[in-house]
């Protein structure tokens, strides 16, 4: 590969034999939550008699949707809830797609409810639907939090469709993100109010009532209680800023008795600065070096308001965090070889396995040019004390860019199909890349990546 270059090193490090592969909770959660919808679609078959007339089959639809949004609020919150067993078994970014996933499901359902049931509703009592929809909101019991809620929820989703989402700040995004625990708050009671499927029937109640407290539970726990015992625990404050590139600052931050985080390399933690007016909001930063004793660091790169305000931060400065989060570890990994490829800050987290991982492993660093390399020294240092190997494709000197195509990986790392990949960097190269190494007849179990994009 022309435009690869770095120094090869030929020591290796002993090889050790991979580690078993880990049971995955992303192999049967799904099942267990689509099991779950036909378990609400079973309490609506059992509770209908025969259907009859425009009207019949209006409500009835309604009534489906409902069931399904209501089970779908709680889906939703629960993958909110930052649970440890997925946030690090299944991976971060994969749950916030499942969650937004759920999120388009739940709004879909929650507008077919609506337009179903008063459709019904205004056939079946030969009225208009601007009045009927008057009558229910006034008169129908829990209907006027049921509508605020409902409201809610759907500024929710258009605040987080991709076109307002590109042009709105992540702190707007942020803030109004959580207004989807008032909206499901103020939706629940009118659901067992007027849920026919409910009436007389205290089991089906018994297990909506263990539903939703079980998952505002979960969220009590690691959202709220989990990060205060953390930060009460290990009192977490910036020691240092460093320049590393051009735009890119590492923070030392110092707390006691990090040895019991049980953080590994290549996870991330959320942080606010309690400073610089960065402790309004909670941004993902991994870490890019193994916690070391009482310290732990991130490098950022200025790429938003919240990063562009980390170089400021003083030393001293209180620190909020919530984590460790992500599943980017040394546990996926199956085979001896490992090629790491990073594309710009994406460094961070590969840099702190590049210094761990055990076995055959290799590092393909992407960045525009020499002064772009961010913690270069410490992989060179890395590199030659390990025995492992450093590369790096860098744009030419008229600026075009390396091809990282799947021959040029391949020719450049023969049995590249053998390998383990982790991959980390901006979403488009991401996707190119990966694009390129299943080509290169990588197999898709073993192309480890984790996106960090909102």
């Amino acid at each position: 590969m022309a435009a690869v270059h770095g120094q090869v090193h030929e020591q290796r490090t002993a090889r050790a034999a991979p580690p078993a592969s880990r049971w995955s909770p992303a192999l049967w959660l799904p099942g267990l939550l689509w099991a779950g919808a036909a378990a609400v679609l079973a309490l609506w078959w059992t509770d209908t008699g025969r259907v009859v007339g425009a009207a019949g089959w209006l409500t009835g639809a309604g009534r489906i949707a409902g069931l399904l949004c209501g089970y779908a609020c709680a889906v939703l919150v629960g993958l909110m809830a930052r649970v440890p067993l997925l946030e690090v078994r299944i991976g971060s970014d994969r749950v916030a797609r499942w969650h937004a996933m759920a999120g388009r499901y739940t709004v879909c359902l929650l507008v077919a409810h609506i337009v179903l049931i008063l459709a019904g509703y205004a056939a079946q009592d030969h009225l208009s639907p601007v009045r009927e929809t008057v009558t229910v909101v006034l008169d129908y019991p829990e209907m006027l939090k049921a509508t605020a809620g409902g409201v809610l929820l759907c500024a929710v989703g258009v605040a987080s469709a991709r076109a307002v989402r590109r042009r709105t700040s992540y702190e707007f995004w942020y803030y109004t993100h959580l207004l989807t625990y008032a909206a499901v708050f103020l939706a629940f009671s009118h659901q067992l109010a007027l849920g026919d499927d409910f009436a007389g029937k205290p089991a089906a109640t018994a297990a909506w009532y263990a539903l939703y407290p079980g998952v505002a539970a979960l969220v009590m726990w690691y959202r709220i209680l989990g990060p205060v015992r953390l930060n009460l625990r290990h009192r977490l404050r910036v020691e240092s800023v460093h320049r590393e590139a051009p735009g890119v600052y590492s923070v030392v931050v110092r707390g006691r008795r990090l040895d019991e985080l049980d953080v590994r390399p290549g996870q991330f933690f959320r942080w606010r600065f309690l400073g610089a007016g960065l402790g309004w909001t909670s941004t993902p930063y991994s870490l890019s070096a193994p916690p070391r004793g009482d310290r732990l660091r991130i490098t950022v790169k200025a790429l938003g308001g919240h990063s562009a305000a980390v170089p400021l931060l003083r030393p001293g400065t209180r620190v909020w965090a919530e984590g460790p989060y992500g599943s980017l570890t040394a546990d996926r990994r199956s085979a001896h070889r490992t090629l790491l490829i990073a594309g710009g800050v994406g460094i961070t987290p590969l840099r702190a396995l590049f210094e761990t991982l055990p076995g055959d492993v290799t590092l393909l660093y992407r960045a525009r040019t020499a002064e772009d390399l961010a913690l270069g020294g410490e992989l060179e240092a890395i590199a030659r004390w390990r025995g492992a190997t450093v590369r790096y494709a860098l744009n030419g000197a008229a600026g075009q860019r390396p091809a990282l195509t799947a021959e040029a990986l391949g020719a450049a790392f023969p049995g590249l199909a053998g390998y383990d990949v982790y991959l980390c960097g901006p979403q488009g190269f991401a996707e190119d890349v990966y694009t390129q190494l299943r080509a290169a007849g990588v197999p898709d179990r073993r192309i480890h990546h984790e996106s960090f994009e909102l």
